[in-house]
């Protein structure tokens, strides 16, 4: 491909996640890999350039562009070297038009960029935002250790007992302690929530929104498979993808509970009143991952926002009727907006009696309300809130 056919292509492929994004359609990446499938004549480097164009488009373009061409020409008033490639040419895009207009710069849309001023999230740490990532993983202390463990690459130590960081691309799916279950992919900010949680051998403990498991398989590390663990999640394929991952690592997850929304509380009828700890990883906007995947501010609207938190509401709600007394329950988002972290806490504590957020031992992040938040200006992790709640 030449370099203006490349242009022409990620224009292509923003129209499709532009229209993606408005429809709730399929994401960026799931685009991308089908454009190529049918395309077998880009090579590796050819794909890797349009895929690279296609995500400064989005990580620049605050508003929803109209269209992939004004949010191309918006790549363009920052790289002048993409301005003659607007050539005509036959697999090119046509040239600029006088008074063409390029899409809005910015972090997000306006009335989401209004939710993260007075979140307090403004100039650099919004612009951090969607910076570049970069990998982290978690030695899984069942099988290695990350004093003895030899890696194909030599990675960056973190403060993280088990953490080490690794440039952003890096292949470790291919790595063979991947494979066999010594190394986890894991953000360095997720691994001290669940190093930060006081949670102690023979204790009942219930990741209620476990997905595919990520920070089970860590609390089971961090306790060297000594306590009862209980998965559970509403999202049948991902909790499905738990059990391969336990065996691979060789943690004892004692429980998988699938949980049909509405009924939730049916099936977890036996841990009522009898849970020591129970983690909510709360459905969220994922404001706190953009780095990762910048389309989402794309695709969060004032309606959406509006059903997460009540939903946030519902499995705090649900996870406090698992609590014993005198056991703690530990919120989690990965979002920095306030809706999605102090004012949910806030929320909860006017709902229930008997109930006091407490402190935990998390060296990173800052106070916000009862909470902590990490970000990644001035964390260098995800944006994370995380609330500790204790019933008497």
């Amino acid at each position: 491909m030449t370099p203006a056919a490349r242009v022409q292509a990620a224009i292509e492929l923003l129209d499709q996640i532009i229209e993606g994004a408005n429809s709730k359609g399929a994401p960026a990446d799931r685009l991308i890999s089908a454009y190529f499938k049918t395309r077998r004549y880009a090579g590796s480097k050819d794909r890797r350039a349009v895929r690279d164009l296609v995500y400064q488009a989005i990580r620049l373009c605050g508003e929803v562009p109209h269209d992939g061409r004004s949010a191309m020409l918006a790549v363009a008033t920052q790289d002048e070297n993409l301005v003659p490639l607007f050539d005509g040419s036959d697999h090119g895009p046509a040239k600029i038009g006088d008074g063409e207009m390029a899409a809005f710069i910015g972090v997000a849309p306006e009335w989401l960029e209004k939710k993260l001023t007075d979140s307090g999230i403004t100039g650099d740490e919004a612009e951090a935002l969607l910076g570049r990532a970069s990998l982290d993983i978690r030695v899984n202390t069942l099988k290695a250790s990350r004093e003895d463990l030899e890696l194909p690459e030599e990675g960056e130590v973190l403060a993280a007992p088990n953490a080490l960081r690794f440039p952003n691309g890096t292949q470790v799916e291919q790595w063979p302690q991947y494979r066999d279950g010594l190394i986890e992919i894991q953000d360095h900010a997720s691994q001290w929530v669940c190093e930060a949680m006081d949670v102690q051998a023979g204790e009942t403990i219930i990741d209620l929104c476990a997905g595919a498991g990520g920070k089970t398989l860590a609390l089971a590390a961090k306790l060297g498979n000594a306590a009862s663990l209980v998965a559970c999640d509403t999202d049948k394929r991902r909790l499905g993808n738990l059990a391969p991952r336990a065996e691979r690592a060789g943690a004892q997850i004692d429980h998988t509970v699938l949980l049909n929304p509405g009924e939730e509380r049916d099936a977890l009828a036996p841990w009522i009143g009898k849970a020591d700890r129970v983690l909510i990883d709360a459905p969220c906007s994922g404001s706190g991952t953009w780095r990762r995947s910048p389309e989402g501010r794309w695709r969060l609207d004032r309606k959406e926002l509006t059903r997460l938190t009540k939903l946030q509401d519902h499995v705090l709600d649900l996870g406090a009727e698992l609590v014993r007394p005198g056991g703690t329950l530990t919120f989690v988002t990965c979002s920095v907006l306030d809706d999605e972290g102090p004012a949910r806490i806030g929320s909860f504590l006017s709902r229930h009696e008997g109930w006091s957020a407490t402190a935990l031992d998390l060296p990173l992040g800052r106070k916000r309300g009862e909470g902590k938040r990490l970000t990644p200006f001035h964390d260098g992790t995800d944006g994370f809130f995380v609330a500790n709640l204790h019933l008497r």
